[in-house]
């Protein structure tokens, strides 16, 4: 299975457009701060300077090289998307094993809860806590993820249903293995593809929610981040910083998220069985 899974992916080419993209960012949000030119808090220079070949996109209106502030806020912006991604979906995973397999009222417990779940607008929890309590970042994502995790379990829940019901699993049933057991090393290894659909959907909203709260203003403003960037180079658009300040945050952005959708879509039509039929459907 997840051999073939791998073949395929290699002859999409969007999925290795998204991974070269992903890849691309990954890189820059590892080694782009210690490669920064200048320190991006360093307000030492003449303020809405234009591009030179010291200061690569220019000076923005606190003195401070674009550049390395695009840098550190690649970082940031893709540390966000990353762990709220991986925080619901360990989340969505757990819960809709222990739901699929165990059945019953946990299932409808749980489901429940999923349900109320989807109901809330995340925007506006993160808004509300962002401008009422100003908790650090990572906090907030933590929060995002607490509210990201139903559509992964509901997924989940669906495959542990289909999955409980197959030989191997059956079977280390009726050898004595317990539910925690067929759950750990049974159920969870077996649905792997559908982790990668999930982590990748859940860090492209997580990474578009980070831009919005920075946008909006509602991180300190001495964090750097692409959604900062953008509404402080708005305030200036009358003085043509467009293309060297006002596009590079942009341009940033599109890409990471861009690059994920490609690796969400990718892994979908290659797993999904519906899709894959309606795939040779049509190029039949």
């Amino acid at each position: 299975m997840h051999v073939k899974l791998s073949r395929d992916l290699r002859q999409d080419p969007w999925f290795l457009i998204g991974l070269s993209l992903t890849l691309l960012f990954a890189g820059l949000a590892l080694l782009g701060p210690p490669l920064a030119p200048f320190d991006p808090w360093d307000i030492s220079f003449s303020p809405i300077s234009p591009p030179s070949e010291m200061h690569l996109l220019g000076i923005n209106d606190g003195g401070q090289d674009i550049f390395s502030e695009l840098l550190y806020a690649i970082r940031n912006t893709v540390a966000f998307g990353l762990l709220s991604g991986f925080t619901a979906l360990v989340i969505g995973v757990l819960i809709g094993a222990v739901s699929g397999w165990f059945g019953g009222f946990v299932d409808a417990i749980l489901m429940r809860i999923a349900d109320i779940i989807l109901a809330i607008p995340a925007i506006m929890i993160l808004i509300l806590t962002a401008s009422l309590f100003q908790p650090p970042p990572y906090i907030l994502a933590l929060i995002l993820a607490s509210l990201m995790w139903p559509t992964i379990s509901k997924a989940i829940r669906a495959q542990t249903l289909s999955l409980r019901e197959s030989l191997h699993v059956r079977a280390a049933s009726q050898m004595g293995g317990g539910n925690w057991h067929i759950i750990r090393r049974h159920l969870i290894p077996e649905m792997f593809p559908l982790y990668l659909i999930g982590f990748a959907a859940k860090t492209r909203m997580a990474v578009f929610m980070e831009a919005s709260l920075a946008f909006l203003g509602l991180f300190d403003p001495s964090r750097k981040s692409l959604g900062m960037m953008i509404a402080y180079a708005l305030k200036y658009y009358y003085m043509e910083v467009w293309w060297n300040w006002l596009m590079p945050p942009i341009l940033c952005l599109s890409l990471i998220i861009m690059g994920v959708t490609f690796l969400a879509i990718s892994l979908e039509k290659v797993v999904d069985p519906r899709l894959r039929e309606a795939l040779v459907e049509k190029t039949a």
